[in-house]
Order: structure tokens, then C-alpha cells, then sequence
């Protein structure tokens, strides 16, 4: 061994000396095993201190490449090999962990995998079941569009402008009036919710929201790091919105029609409250508005159509009513908001598909979509009277719920805390996917989120009459 540490490198003497035994390592010249020379031979062949040597040492046995028997020496670490793998590759454990985007709950990635399977009944997915899609329509339609070589490009900032002006036009008949310049085109209503929480607060900043909520089983704020505030809807809201803001930056979510996950229908005085009581304190809205076209009677009017000082941003998108595929929602607030969430969307994904920013444009103008949507409410009641006839035939006696309004969801809710993870898992056991309440609020063992729209009726029946069985059984 004629090797000597260089003096006057710009390594120093330890750093040189465990390089050294590392190499020796990794050619394999030194096997698992294989005892080192004493710390004084070192020392004398090196021409350093032994201090020199005993840290080095320790060094390499932190690392894991050493170890020291008692009474016999320092020898190479049985696990060298693996110890010398991690040092040469990422340690992409520790940089997942310290992301800045929380994961999602255990049981929601359970519920995201699950239902790519074919063998599962989805009795809590938010989603339209295939036959509900009309995608024969569809594909007839791409025959009435005419794109033009722009159009297959990037589009603008915002989006189409084309898209934009059908949007314009389709919710001033609900009382919303906008120039296109008011709207951003998005990848679905969650994008929106990221490109606000990443475009208009800032860390620590409050999102107020119903105590059950859908923000829980996503984190678009979270994961920037705001504070989630349950309220009640109570007489005392505007005091309640002004004692937990004070001087902290806040923002109001609000899914007033069709409220994911209960199903509630906001009236008209509630929704004056709930501005009325932002207003005071200077409090933004989000409104949610992604399902108030599956209402089966009346309409209702949105908050966005009383505002009149750009407090309310509005979410809209065709997810839920005409493809989830699509990828197609909108955000409508005052032009300095959309110009910035635009400027963010174009550095996230340089803007929305532009194939399906066409479809949408010509369902919108044709009247399609109208029509569509009649068709669709009549199936989804159909399909909501279905399950509430077979939730009154077992379910009376255990457990509660509302008759639906429209949309996906019945809200039901057991007398007894049953909602837990066991019982999730043991319907998992049994091919029967659900959501439980405790994903939308982490102490309610209570709910379940049950969906009609997904499952045939057969699988509606047939899983329902597993949930009950493991219920009554306690098999979980």
C-alpha cells in the first residue's frame, strides 16, 4: 500500500483517507469481512496523526461501510454494499416526505386505486357511469366541428376566446354577467382550486368552509399551508368569520347547491347571509358551483349573480354533466385575479386541451348540452328513487338520510359510530368500494357518501345488500 494522502490538497487528510477506504470497497479489493490495518499502522504509513485516523474511522462506521468488534479490530460492515448503494443514489424517501404537497389520506389513495379496478362496485364514486356519458353524441359532434390550424395550438393565456364567450352567454341566463375576460379556462374544478390557493393567498391564510367538506379528501390548501376553519352557518356567522380572521388573510368556500359531500341545497337567504357576512370582513368567496345543473326541480340562483364588487370567484366546469375526460371547467372573478391565475395555469400546463375547449364550445352554442342535461337529471332520479326505495326496504332502522335534490350523493348516516376503517376495508374484502365520512371531516364515523350515479342497478342492489350484511353481522 503505497498510497499517501496529499498535503497540500484541497481535501483535507480525513476526507482522503475515507475516499480512499471507499474505493478499496468498491472494487471489491476489501469484501465484507475484511479486517483494516490497525489505526497506529495507518497512522505511521499515512504520515498523519492517529487522530487523523480515528476519525476518519468513525466517519465510516457512521456511514455504515465499518464496524468494530470488541477485542479484535475494525472490519468491513457486512452491509458495505447496501450502504454504499444509498450514498450513490437520491435519497427520494426523505424528499417525498419533505415535499411541500401533503399525500393524500390513506384511505383515499386506497379509494384511487380501487376504482381502476373492473371487479369493484363503486358505491361512493364522484363520477357518471358510462352509459351515462353520451359518447356517441360526442363523437358525432367532432363531424360538426371545423378546427382551424390556430386552434390546434396553444391557446391563450385564458383560453379560448370562443370558449369563453359561449361560457358568457350560457351563465347570463343564471343571472352571471361576464366579459371573457372574466374567465379562465381550467383543467377541471380542482385545478381551479390550485391555482387560486397557489395565486391569491398566502401561507397561513384561513379557508373557512362547512364542516363537512370536500377540501378535506383533496389538499390544494393544505398543502400550501393554510389553515382550515370549520363554521356553522349560524345567525352569529358575520361576528364567528371576523373574530377567527382578525388581521390574517381569508377566503370562503362554498359549495351552495348540491354540497359535496351532504347533498344540501342553500335558499336564497342563506347565500345573502353568507355574502353579506364575507362582505363585512372582506372575505373572498370560492363558489363551487359544479353540480347546480343536476338539480331535479327549480333552479338556483348562484351567489355569483349578487355580487357586484368582484368578491366571489365562480367554478364551473362539464366534469360532472357532460365528460370528466374532457377536462373542461372554468374560473369566473374580476380580470386582475383571472389574468393572474391564466399567467400560473400557463407555467403549470400551457393552457387546457384545445380539441376539448372546441367540443365544449359547440355543445354550449348548439343547445346540445341543454339537452343533454334534461336527459341526465331524468336518468339520475331514476337512479336516486332506486337506491332510497332500497335504502327504506333495509337501512330505516339503522340509519338516516335525506331524499336526493339532484346530483350524485345521498348522505347517509348510521345511528350508531360504525364508520371506521375496519368496515371500510372489510367491504374492500368484499369488492364494495364506498367514501366514508371521515374523509371529508376526520371525526365522523357516522357517514357515508353514498353515489347512484356509477354503479349499475344490479351493483347498486347487490352492494347495498353487502353493506347492510356487514352492519348487521359486525363482520369488520
Amino acid at each position: 500500500m503505497s498510497w499517501q494522502p496529499n498535503k497540500q490538497g484541497k481535501q483535507t487528510l480525513q476526507q482522503q483517507i475515507i475516499a480512499w477506504v471507499v474505493e478499496h470497497i468498491e472494487r471489491g479489493d476489501w469484501g465484507a469481512g475484511t479486517k483494516l490495518p490497525t489505526q497506529r499502522a495507518l497512522a505511521m504509513q499515512f504520515g498523519v496523526n492517529r487522530s487523523t485516523i480515528q476519525q476518519a474511522m468513525e466517519e465510516l462506521k457512521s456511514m455504515g461501510l465499518l464496524e468494530a468488534r470488541v477485542g479484535a479490530g475494525v472490519y468491513v460492515a457486512p452491509k458495505s454494499w447496501h450502504a454504499l448503494l444509498q450514498r450513490t443514489q437520491p435519497n427520494w424517501q426523505h424528499s417525498i416526505e419533505t415535499s411541500l404537497h401533503k399525500p393524500n389520506d390513506y384511505t383515499i389513495q386506497l379509494i384511487n386505486d380501487y376504482e381502476q379496478r373492473d371487479d369493484m362496485i363503486r358505491l361512493g364514486t364522484g363520477e357518471l357511469a358510462p352509459s351515462l356519458l353520451p359518447t356517441a353524441e360526442i363523437e358525432a359532434s367532432l363531424q360538426q366541428i371545423t378546427l382551424q390550424p390556430k386552434v390546434l395550438g396553444y391557446s391563450s393565456p385564458q383560453g379560448s376566446l370562443a370558449l369563453r364567450q359561449a361560457i358568457c352567454a350560457y351563465v347570463k341566463k343564471r343571472g352571471i354577467h361576464a366579459q371573457p375576460e372574466n374567465i379562465c379556462i381550467v383543467s377541471g374544478a380542482l385545478q381551479a382550486l390550485q391555482l387560486i390557493a397557489m395565486g391569491t393567498l398566502e401561507q397561513g391564510a384561513i379557508v373557512f368552509h362547512e364542516k363537512s367538506s370536500y377540501l378535506h379528501s383533496i389538499q390544494p390548501f393544505q398543502s400550501i399551508g393554510m389553515q382550515m376553519v370549520a363554521v356553522q352557518r349560524t345567525s352569529e356567522l358575520a361576528t364567528t368569520l371576523a373574530q377567527q380572521k382578525r388581521k390574517r388573510q381569508a377566503i370562503f368556500y362554498a359549495i351552495p347547491t348540491l354540497h359535496n359531500p351532504t347533498g344540501a341545497v342553500w335558499t336564497m337567504a342563506e347565500k345573502k347571509q353568507v355574502y353579506e357576512a364575507c362582505q363585512q370582513s372582506r372575505i373572498p368567496i370560492i363558489e363551487d358551483d359544479v353540480y347546480h345543473e343536476l338539480l331535479f326541480a327549480g333552479d338556483s340562483t348562484p351567489i355569483k349573480a349578487m355580487d357586484v364588487s368582484g368578491q366571489v370567484l365562480y367554478i364551473g366546469s362539464v366534469s360532472k354533466t357532460l365528460s370528466p375526460g374532457l377536462r373542461i371547467g372554468w374560473i369566473i372573478g374580476p380580470t386582475t385575479v383571472i389574468t393572474r391565475l391564466a399567467d400560473i395555469k400557463m407555467q403549470t400546463d400551457y393552457g387546457s386541451s384545445a380539441i376539448s375547449q372546441e367540443i365544449v364550445r359547440y355543445w354550449l352554442q348548439s343547445g346540445k348540452y341543454e339537452q343533454h342535461l334534461m336527459n341526465l337529471r331524468q336518468q339520475l332520479q331514476q337512479r336516486a328513487i332506486y337506491v332510497e326505495s332500497l335504502l327504506q326496504a333495509k337501512f330505516h332502522s339503522i340509519a338516516s338520510w335525506q331524499s336526493s335534490k339532484g346530483g350524485f350523493y345521498i348522505w347517509l348516516k348510521f345511528h350508531q359510530p360504525i364508520v371506521r376503517k375496519p368496515l371500510f376495508m372489510a367491504l374492500l374484502q368484499h369488492n364494495v368500494l364506498l367514501n366514508p365520512g371521515y374523509i371529508y371531516q376526520p371525526q365522523d364515523m357516522h357517514h357515508i357518501r353514498l353515489s347512484y350515479a356509477y354503479a349499475t342497478y344490479d351493483e347498486l342492489q347487490k352492494g347495498l345488500q353487502i353493506l347492510y350484511d356487514c352492519v348487521t353481522a359486525h363482520n369488520f
